[in-house]
């Protein structure tokens, strides 16, 4: 018997979702769609990501076994009021897929009807882009997909869920929400926000020095990438998050307070000390997991300076079907050699250019983000 599967919200997340059911569960599910954006439900239409699309959530969801609430929190939080206002005539799973569970669940716990059953997810997997131009069904493959279920979730509907999601090779583990929102805030949510304090402090230095962004071009740049993410979704992220990035700055203040006296005190036994820990735990956290935040697969190359150069090297990997993510042509070259940056997808097509680009003649160079 098909399953009557809508994801509501057909952005990167809740696209890639609908890509993978449709690519594996194409005679055992009936998809649909809702968005309030016309033309990412056409899009969807188009290249039959969805069997329906609606912009009525209400009608989407009548027809519906299993919902994905693939949209920002606070939207989604809105979603589940108009959920609680319907009366459903058969079981319905209702999953989503947000960064922070805390506010979700409290929710869930207030939806009434008996015949909802809530189980919180969370996969964490991104990109460098948005939308559901973006979205591929394979997203999701060796990223940990956190489940946290409500009080009437009860075993089979969890494999009911994961049956449905197998196919996105992603890693179940079930958390509660309390220890999700701490952990990503310490690993994901966190480095973030000092990611973006980071780049304040060098703006506010530019106008005293105006050569400044000249020498953050290289490594300063890689270090706070994550500045660069939406600042609309991660405005919500932090709000829905404010508790625990509240204790962490808190801590965080102390710790950089601890740091400043060592500075201050010329305590060089201590600041090395400080140094090698850091340096230890890092080098010991697991290399090939994906972990909180998406891995950047980056290779640099050095190529003359002149006309059709950058052609030349787009060109060798395009023949080969390599995706390149981003291009960037670095003024500086710090600890590297080459100056064309190219993001790659995954660590295997890394690996693939590396190969076309060596056979070809170019030296290259890459840098250890593990």
């Amino acid at each position: 018997m098909s399953k009557h599967i809508l994801i509501a919200g057909l952005g990167l997340i809740g696209g890639s979702i609908a890509k993978n059911i449709k690519f594996h569960h194409p005679s055992s599910s009936v998809l649909y769609g809702y968005d309030q954006n016309r033309a990412t439900l056409n899009y969807a239409r188009e290249y039959q990501i969805v069997d329906e699309a609606f912009t009525d959530f209400e009608k989407g969801v009548k027809k519906a076994d299993i919902i994905f609430l693939a949209t920002p929190i606070h939207i989604t939080i809105k979603l589940m009021d108009r959920l609680n206002r319907l009366a459903f005539d058969h079981e319905v799973i209702i999953t989503d897929v947000s960064s922070v569970k805390g506010p979700v669940m409290q929710k869930a716990e207030q939806l009434q009807d008996e015949k909802i059953i809530f189980i919180g997810g969370h996969p964490m997997a991104g990109s460098h882009k948005q939308g559901i131009e973006a979205a591929r069904s394979h997203l999701f493959e060796n990223a940990y997909y956190v489940l946290t279920p409500s009080r009437r979730a009860q075993p089979k509907h969890m494999n009911e869920l994961k049956q449905i999601l197998n196919r996105t090779k992603s890693h179940f583990v079930e958390l509660k929400a309390e220890e999700h929102d701490l952990m990503t805030g310490v690993v994901s949510h966190f480095p973030h926000l000092i990611a973006s304090a980071l780049v304040h402090q060098a703006k506010n230095w530019e106008e005293q020095y105006p050569f400044l962004p000249h020498l953050a071009a290289g490594g300063f740049r890689d270090i706070t990438r994550i500045a660069s993410s939406n600042p609309e979704l991660w405005q919500d992220i932090f709000f829905q998050n404010r508790t625990k990035l509240i204790r962490l700055l808190s801590d965080w203040l102390e710790e950089m307070q601890e740091l400043k006296d060592l500075l201050k005190n010329r305590s060089k036994d201590q600041l090395i000390s400080f140094l090698s820990d850091a340096k230890r735990y890092r080098d010991g956290l697991p290399k090939k997991e994906t972990g909180a935040i998406p891995k950047f697969h980056d290779l640099y190359v050095d190529i003359y300076d002149r006309p059709g150069e950058l052609y030349k090297v787009i060109k060798y990997l395009a023949d080969e079907r390599i995706n390149i993510v981003n291009i960037q042509i670095l003024e500086i070259r710090e600890n590297m050699t080459g100056v064309l940056q190219l993001t790659l997808q995954t660590e295997e097509e890394l690996h693939k250019a590396r190969q076309i680009l060596t056979d070809h003649g170019y030296q290259l160079s890459t840098i250890d983000h593990e």
